[in-house]
Formats: structure tokens, sequence, C-alpha cells
């Protein structure tokens, strides 16, 4: 894990001017979708990843799907192109953090401003000036009251998940699919990757998935 980086240049954010939110209690953390019916959101953690974000941006166009992409500082820094595509394709960007550090909610406020305000930047930068960066992701779903209150101040909405088809671990494609349905509703907020290693599988699910979704009579939304 990269050692502690300095507070972010310029940032003013400073604990006493963070939002309260209450300890122990996810009221704060976006599990719903925009609208009314049969809809689900589709949201891909850990890229961009110039094999796999294409990949999944071709399936959601065949699909006229919408999807929330949750992506690293650095990597949207490294690929603006595909971040730009995001954008391009409909879609929305979601800060997922400088270092995908699943222990950042144990560390301090100013290393927490870091991670949050400075992926906030690289994203924003990737895309283009204007684009508006709505929601925060925390690395393994690891709210913390300052957490919150950070993304809060930075006008970044906790996004959190209801149904994690826990793809990273590479199940297999039947695997993930089992393991989305379990939880498939309308409503529900859906977890995959397009970064962070091999997808191939999540890429082969995702095709099935779309073709189950628009059989069944879903749309697609955002968070709400």
């Amino acid at each position: 894990m990269p050692s502690r980086p300095a507070s972010p240049s310029g940032s003013a954010n400073t604990f006493g001017q963070l939002p309260s939110a209450p300890a122990g209690s996810d009221a704060l953390v976006g599990h719903g979708v925009e609208g009314s019916g049969r809809s689900v959101a589709l949201t891909f953690d850990d890229g961009p990843d110039p094999r796999w974000t294409p990949q999944v941006l071709a399936l959601l166009a065949q699909h006229h799907a919408k999807a929330t992409f949750c992506e690293i500082g650095p990597l949207a820094q490294r690929y603006p192109y595909l971040t730009k595509a995001i954008v391009a394709n409909g879609d929305r960007l979601c800060d997922h953090s400088v270092h995908h550090d699943e222990q950042q909610d144990r560390k301090s406020v100013e290393y927490n401003i870091h991670e949050i305000v400075d992926a906030k930047r690289e994203i924003t930068n990737a895309a283009g000036y204007g684009l508006k960066l709505m929601y925060y992701r925390a690395p393994g779903g690891d709210w913390s009251p300052t957490i919150r209150g950070i993304a809060g101040a930075n006008h970044l909405q906790p996004l959190g998940w209801s149904d994690d088809a826990n793809d990273w671990r590479r199940p297999g494609v039947d695997g993930i699919l089992r393991n989305i349905n379990q939880n498939l509703r309308p409503g529900a907020i859906i977890l995959m990757h397009d970064g962070g290693g091999d997808r191939s599988q999540t890429v082969q699910a995702l095709a099935r998935l779309l073709n189950q979704l628009d059989a069944e009579g879903y749309g697609y939304g955002f968070p709400a």
C-alpha cells in the first residue's frame, strides 16, 4: 500500500467544516434508483481500463442501457479518452478514490480529504471541464462519518450498492449471474467491475445479464 500522501495543495477542508454524519449509520449512503418503475442501476468500479471499459461501453450501447462508472483518479488521468467516452455515452462518473485503500476509513481526516478531493479533481479534469461529478463510492464500502462528511462537503453523494456481483472473485460467468440474481429486484444498485484485474468473466456475464434484464422488462436508471 502506498505511503500516506501529503494533504492536497490548496485544500480548504478541515474536520471542523465537515457536515456531521451519524456514527454507525448508512442512512446517507445511496441505495436507490432515480425515477419509478422496474429499473435497476448498473455500476462499475475500479476503472477505467483500456481493455475492459470499451467492451462494457459497447454492450451498454447495444442495449440502450446506462451505467455509473466509479473511477480511480489516477486511472482516469492516465486514460482520459475512456473517461470522456463514458460521458459521451450518456453514462455518469463516480469518484472512487486515489489509491483504492480499503483501510481508508481508519485513517486521518487529512488522508481522507486527499483520497476524495484529489480523485474528484483528476476525474473531472479527465472528463472535461463543466462535468458535474455526482457520487463518491468508498473502497470496500467502508463508510465512516468522516468519509461521508468529506463527500458531502465536496457535493458528492455517497453511493452504496444493494446487489453485489462479486465478480472480482472470478467465480465464473454463471457464478456472477447467480450472485446478481440473488438480490435482483426493481430499484437494485448492481455492483460490477470494469477494472482492477481480468474482467473477461464480467464482460461475458454482462452480455447475458443485459439480455435477461431486457427480457424481464427492466429499465436502466442512475443511483438516486
